[in-house]
């Protein structure tokens, strides 16, 4: 009988390669950097912080700290794979540096976290536009999801506590700019909070939302072009009636508690006031209705405000809730929104679910940090990640691959291996031909070439 083969072919392996550049796709994400100015702009700001004799740059540290961890990375001393690597990402900073760096920005009483967030800002501007009709606010209106995280913390950090879920570490409150069907998400704000921090705390959510709105152009930062959506812990008086503010005017969407007075009026809902719900591709969701509800239940709130309900049985392993209606669960919605059918605007409101795939996308899994002012610095370089993430697909990428979450993104274009060859003047970065997703990177690369420069 013929012994079996092995699975995998033998080869023998030497640490003595030159020339060759590990993570080479991540090129697509220094071209997105020099397209739109990022480094510039986050150089700029951070130019207070640099001391007279300073070797490295505190924006380009910064900045590799984020391209780090949009490569996957999760602790500052993943810059390290940045510094393997100087023919992509130039010169890179030590380890003692980059703590050094982040020791000096974190007591700076706020104002080194107002810098940042102001260039980013001044960068995502430029972004859009260079987007032109692939950018979030193409047809006009932006739509922002306001959502918690929770943050596991492994040893006993700053601010560290036990949550709602019965576990220990924070709870951020984060914004972000949804991207629609046919892109990703984009981050706006995220506020560090301990991990007994409340849900529903509305002054939390209005801080969140102003920090979100700071990063919008100025022609989005009031005004009903303006979506702000959340989960049922928006739903709060204080949040909603600030929404609604006279001279702020912006639309909403928010999730309600299904409160007694609420479970009272939908009982009293005549069948016929029932309509079918309604998915993405405009089939009839199964078993799924909605209704508007009218009368003294809306006394109190904003004037022009619409509560609208939907019920449809549990989901398979679901426990009904005592909310519930005749073997149906009950899920609530407030909005400002008119003129529109009620199954438009709780679909609307349903796929506000595409932030939540965003927020543990990169860089969350835990805070690699001790202290909370090191910490909100941390927040603010994964938030950068993130931006290099969403627009990066949103200026080079076509098709399926502008839909690929950042961990498909480092799995088939970033860990591309590539050849350095140096003739005469220039250094060629040659991508292995075998790879099947070469042409994403090589395509993607051109059309980030053909955009203008910054300034």
């Amino acid at each position: 009988m013929r012994a079996p083969t092995a699975s995998y072919p033998r080869v023998r392996v030497q640490g003595d390669g030159r020339q060759v550049v590990s993570q080479a796709g991540s090129v697509l994400l220094v071209e997105t950097v020099r397209k739109t100015g990022l480094d510039q702009a986050i150089s700029t700001a951070l130019a207070p912080w640099r001391t007279p004799r300073a070797v490295y740059d505190p924006g380009k540290i910064l900045l590799d700290i984020a391209l780090a961890v949009a490569l996957g990375g999760d602790c500052l001393a993943d810059i390290g794979m940045l510094r393997a690597e100087p023919a992509v990402f130039g010169p890179v900073a030590s380890d003692p540096t980059v703590s050094r760096l982040i020791d000096t920005l974190a007591p700076s009483g706020g104002k080194a976290l107002q810098a940042i967030r102001a260039a980013r800002a001044e960068v995502r501007q430029c972004a859009w536009k260079l987007a032109d009709r692939k950018a979030p606010d193409a047809d006009g209106t932006v739509t922002v999801d306001l959502d918690g995280v929770l943050v596991i913390a492994h040893s006993d950090k700053e601010g560290a506590a036990p949550t709602w879920k019965r576990t220990y570490g924070h709870h951020p409150l984060m914004g972000f700019v949804d991207h629609g069907p046919g892109g990703t998400g984009e981050p706006m704000a995220a506020m560090l909070r301990p991990g007994n921090a409340g849900s529903n705390t509305a002054a939390d959510h209005i801080t969140a939302a102003q920090l979100t709105l700071a990063q919008l152009p100025k022609k989005y930062r009031r005004g009903r072009r303006t979506l702000i959506r959340t989960d049922s812990a928006g739903g709060t008086h204080d949040f909603v009636t600030w929404l609604a503010q006279r001279g702020r005017w912006l639309s909403y969407l928010v999730g309600m508690v299904t409160i007694e007075a609420i479970h009272q009026h939908v009982l009293k809902v005549p069948a016929s006031a029932w309509t079918p719900a309604v998915e993405a591709d405009s089939e009839i969701r199964d078993g799924a209705w909605v209704a508007e509800l009218t009368g003294d239940v809306l006394d109190g709130w904003p004037k022009g405000m619409r509560l609208i309900v939907r019920k449809e049985p549990p989901h398979p392993g679901a426990q009904l809730r005592l909310t519930g209606a005749d073997g149906m669960r009950l899920t609530c919605l407030a909005t400002n929104t008119a003129g529109r059918p009620i199954g438009e605007l709780e679909l609307r409101h349903r796929l506000r679910a595409r932030a939540e795939d965003r927020i543990r996308a990169v860089g969350l899994r835990n805070l690699p940090l001790h202290r909370t002012a090191q910490n909100r610095i941390w927040l603010e370089i994964v938030q950068i990640a993130l931006d290099l993430l969403a627009w990066m697909p949103m200026l080079a990428l076509t098709g399926k691959a502008k839909l690929w979450e950042p961990r498909r993104l480092r799995l088939r274009l970033f860990t591309a291996a590539g050849q350095l060859v140096t003739t005469g003047r220039r250094r060629i970065l040659r991508l292995a031909r075998h790879w099947p997703w070469t042409s994403h990177i090589t395509a993607a690369l051109e059309r980030l070439t053909q955009l203008p420069n910054p300034g």
